[in-house]
């Protein structure tokens, strides 16, 4: 599996998530382990900065060696993330 670069990681005044294609966390196995406190929309996971993107990148770092790269985009106003469905939803 070739994997992106790049990951996208969102953040606003109060948080902040890491943008992963589903298809990744399924080769890392590690989808079954994603809380709630996450979301979802279409094919990609947004995963919540505190637990999840944590989990994601020590399961990169396992399987491929080296650490995941990050593209990062800020705001200063409530992220729309926040209106997408609950992880597992």
């Amino acid at each position: 599996m070739r994997i992106k670069e790049k990951f996208n990681f969102y953040s606003d005044p109060g948080h902040g998530w890491l943008k992963v294609p589903m298809s990744v966390l399924d080769a890392l196995g590690i989808k079954g382990r994603i809380t709630p406190y996450s979301y979802q929309r279409g094919e990609n996971a947004y995963l919540e900065e505190d637990c999840d993107a944590t989990l994601f990148i020590n399961a990169f770092k396992e399987k491929y060696g080296t650490e995941p790269s990050f593209k990062f985009h800020s705001t200063d106003r409530r992220s729309k993330i926040r209106s997408f469905d609950q992880f597992g939803q």
